[in-house]
């Protein structure tokens, strides 16, 4: 099951729950705000979530994680170069805001790696480094459900931004045609701040 939340901050931002519902654990995939929202969520519905789950380090995803981590007692987990945006409140943003957020300890995950449920390995998510957004920018791809969570990576009819610190459009652009437009064209793709999509009609924008 995968449940959109669409959380506000500063700015609004999609967040995730993918869920077994075999089980009812699972992962909460970039917590950007309302972090006393999302775990009434979690309460209400009787989920476990085992893992937090960053797309990147920018601020408007990784708002909530402090409070989220505490109050259930989970890892984080995010790339292995996120540290430079999420120790960093230039680099993630927040400094803008006058309201820095910082988020240390985090598990650090690298290209191909599996984040499988303790309680189903089956239940699992691919890493798979999309740099372009940001240097450490990954999305999270589940096979067997042909599902993608791509945070800023791509949108529907759009692509992230690449004026903020690290961003390069070439990079993106390499990261979107080698990485994302070679997954099946009926993945649908989940996004930070947009409707979902798929693979098939995002290539058809550009091709």
């Amino acid at each position: 099951m995968i449940e959109q939340v669409t959380v506000y901050g500063y700015i609004s931002e999609n967040c995730f729950f993918y869920i077994d519902d075999n089980t009812k654990h699972g992962f909460l995939i970039d917590p950007g705000a309302e972090a006393d929202r999302l775990l009434a969520m979690i309460r209400e519905n009787g989920w476990v979530i085992e893992k937090i789950l960053l797309t990147h380090g920018h601020f408007d995803h990784i708002g909530a994680v402090n409070e989220i981590r505490e109050a259930l007692q989970i890892p984080v987990l995010a790339f292995q170069t996120a540290d430079d945006y999420l120790l960093s409140p230039y680099a993630n943003l927040s400094a803008q805001f006058n309201d820095p957020v910082i988020v240390r300890n985090v598990q650090h995950v690298g290209e191909g790696d599996e984040i499988a449920l303790s309680t189903n390995p089956q239940f699992s998510l691919r890493v798979i480094h999309t740099p372009g957004h940001t240097t450490d920018s990954i999305v999270f791809y589940a096979e067997h459900e042909g599902v993608l969570f791509s945070g800023d990576t791509i949108f529907k009819a759009s692509i992230g931004n690449t004026r903020f610190p690290g961003g390069d459009y070439d990079t993106l652009v390499h990261s979107i045609i080698h990485k994302i437009f070679t997954l099946p064209e009926d993945t649908v793709i989940y996004s930070g701040h947009s409707e979902p999509t798929s693979v098939g009609t995002e290539k058809r924008r550009y091709f």
